[in-house]
């Protein structure tokens, strides 16, 4: 059986694409190319189906949500909360799997922000 390698790529409608594609590159750090490249780190990915119910998207509107691992979630939160961004004042932690936090961008798409946890021995 085929197999998929990994994401290609996470496509999204914009109402001003060029200044969401900026507030992703000045607030995450997200340096993609004028295509929209980027070179990711190696580490895991999450697939998950949720309810259609849940809440934990946020809007009841957005059908899906953009996690992105990150190494110190606090230093990111506090440096998007520098930059004024819409960000979650909770953060949550999952035993064995990280913390979590949520920062919503200029078009209303709630991201989730995820520190996984060290494996042992690290």
């Amino acid at each position: 059986m085929e197999r998929v390698l990994g994401i290609g790529g996470h496509f999204m409608r914009a109402a001003d694409p060029k200044a969401l594609n900026a507030w992703y590159r000045d607030c995450l750090g997200l340096d993609a190319d004028e295509n929209g490249l980027w070179s990711q780190e190696a580490g895991p990915t999450v697939f998950a189906a949720f309810d259609s119910a849940t809440d934990y998207f946020g809007s009841p509107a957005q059908q899906t949500m953009l996690n992105f691992r990150v190494r110190d979630l606090d230093a990111m939160l506090a440096q998007l909360r520098a930059k004024g961004a819409d960000v979650a004042d909770d953060v949550q932690e999952m035993d064995g799997v990280g913390r979590f936090g949520w920062v919503t961008d200029p078009e209303g798409n709630r991201i989730e922000l995820w520190q996984p946890t060290e494996p042992s021995g690290s």
